[in-house]
């Protein structure tokens, strides 16, 4: 569900995200929501609760991965961070944001940073009174320092962000 709710969120404000997932669960009568019964939804159904035609795309590939156990999310976990995301990216919607945000709040891990999340760009813009947006280059510099707990840190700089 974890995933379901990153690819919802893909490209939203925080609020939008909340919202359009909401509805989404909404349409399920159980709590548990399985990838079977997402395929079975008629893609309709999924856009009428606000997910755009490509995340429907998204979400199906991501069901269908699980159903054909191409994607086995109960093995994530024992992976290291590089090939958790790189069986997540092999599925179709599925970047690195995406898999960034698995790692950060499905899976815990301590130090992930997502160079292209933009509320952090705009953060470590804010924080640093830089002119434009930072480069990856110079996220990547700033972050070294960061280790081992950047995701402690990318959660203290959406804060303070939004703060």
């Amino acid at each position: 569900m974890d995933l379901v709710e990153a690819i919802i969120n893909q490209q939203l404000s925080e609020k939008a995200g909340r919202t359009i997932f909401t509805r989404f669960r909404s349409v399920f009568s159980k709590k548990t929501v399985t990838a079977q019964m997402l395929l079975a939804l008629p893609d309709q159904q999924l856009r009428d609760v606000g997910i755009s035609w490509s995340k429907v795309t998204y979400l199906k590939s991501l069901a269908h991965a699980v159903v054909e156990r191409t994607l086995v999310l109960s093995a994530l976990a024992s992976l290291s961070d590089e090939d958790v995301a790189a069986k997540l990216i092999q599925v179709k919607g599925v970047g690195a944001w995406t898999a960034e945000m698995f790692l950060m709040f499905s899976l815990g891990r301590e130090d992930v940073f997502s160079y292209g999340d933009l509320g952090l760009r705009r953060a470590i813009q804010m924080l640093y009174k830089l002119r434009r947006e930072p480069t990856i280059k110079q996220m990547e510099r700033l972050s070294r320092r960061w280790r081992p707990y950047r995701t402690y840190v990318a959660l203290a700089l959406w804060n303070f962000k939004d703060g």
